[in-house]
């Protein structure tokens, strides 16, 4: 498995910088003050170098929620209960959650993998891809073992690879998940818990202060390695943040945008990143999530949110929004009349160019 890691790793190239040249040579062309759009603008040359395309569209948008358990919930770690995430990775597929209804609303289709849930999952449109029926406590010991990481990093890549999409968004459904993903990033990261942790789907203050005792003491016990991603997930992350990471290696592989949801999204995202740099060309943030440690994981890959909604549900609910600012960033290169064919003499521009250009020098 470690072959076929490296294998997949191999495979994902850097954008492609004559397209992105190209699409920002149409954007100076069309009947607009030069950025005037602003991410849009942005986004319309990401995609462009991601494909290799300037015009792109996203007709077909997809989201993949990957749900698991965590053996930590049993240190109290969560207000859940750990029966909510068999409950809701199975409303998931009925558009009755958060992240679903907006799916079904702006008419993204939606798979649910299980990769670990601690339960046996009879519903058929949940895809069965159970690594374990939950990580091990990560408190007393390794969460998981490294080729169950690994496994868990090759299903979610092989399964983003295999979705017929033009954009996909990653989320996840899991009790006690923002506990992995906080420990996960304290190691990345090399900073202390309560820099990262925050109060996930609500604790109380006592709760709050054992979630970061927790991690501090899963992190002393088995001293993960932060230049080794697979071990650092292997010892406390989840079995869904892992097949996360992959789906982004996936993405990045076939020359898919994907989309960052919110904090364990970004985690993931960041994982990806280590394990391959070029795979952040790749990356669209959705919302700036509400947990405290979505800003220091956004500033580790230098990427910026497009959307402030205060948002923290997970699931992959920025999603959905995200996909039709996508559309949009699409529409306005495929369709915006250029100078030319607008009629009109873009002189009176040239100052404001200059004026653009000299900002851009000066900022070197």
């Amino acid at each position: 498995m470690e072959e076929k890691l490296q294998k997949l790793l191999q495979n994902i190239l850097p954008a492609d910088k004559a397209a992105m040249e190209e699409a920002g040579r149409r954007q100076a062309q069309l009947a607009k003050p030069p950025g005037s759009l602003g991410r849009l603008e942005d986004l319309s040359i990401q995609l462009a170098g991601i494909t290799g395309k300037v015009h792109n569209h996203m007709d077909k948008k997809h989201l993949l929620v990957f749900a698991a358990d965590n053996g930590v919930i049993v240190e109290g770690v969560s207000c859940s209960p750990q029966s909510v995430t068999l409950m809701q990775t199975i409303n998931l597929t009925r558009a009755k959650t958060g992240a679903s209804v907006l799916a079904k609303h702006f008419g993204v289709d939606i798979t649910v993998c299980d990769v670990g849930v601690n339960a046996v999952i009879e519903d058929p449109r949940v895809l069965n891809k159970k690594i374990a029926f939950g990580t091990k406590n990560m408190a007393v010991g390794p969460a998981m073992t490294r080729d169950q990481a690994l496994t868990a990093i090759l299903t979610g890549a092989e399964l983003a690879m295999d979705t017929k999409a033009d954009v996909i968004g990653i989320g996840e459904m899991g009790i006690g998940n923002t506990t992995t993903s906080s420990a996960v990033l304290s190691v990345l990261l090399d900073v202390d818990a309560e820099a990262v942790t925050g109060r996930g789907g609500g604790v109380t203050d006592d709760s709050f202060r054992k979630k970061k005792e927790v991690i501090r003491q899963a992190i002393a016990v088995s001293r993960p390695d932060p230049n080794d991603v697979v071990d650092v997930l292997a010892k406390v992350g989840g079995f869904d943040v892992a097949a996360m990471c992959g789906a982004f290696l996936g993405c990045a592989a076939t020359h898919r945008p994907v989309v960052i949801d919110g904090f364990i999204s970004a985690v993931a995202a960041l994982c990806a990143v280590r394990l391959c740099p070029q795979v952040r060309d790749y990356l669209v943030p959705s919302h700036a999530s509400y947990e405290i440690g979505y800003r220091l994981a956004m500033e580790a890959m230098g990427l910026e949110p497009m959307l402030l909604l205060g948002m923290r549900l997970g699931e992959g609910s920025g999603c959905p929004i995200a996909f039709q600012v996508l559309e949009a960033a699409c529409a306005i290169i495929n369709n915006m009349a250029t100078f030319d064919q607008a009629g009109i003499d873009d002189g009176y521009l040239e100052e404001i160019r200059k004026g653009d250009k000299f900002s851009v020098e000066g900022a070197k």
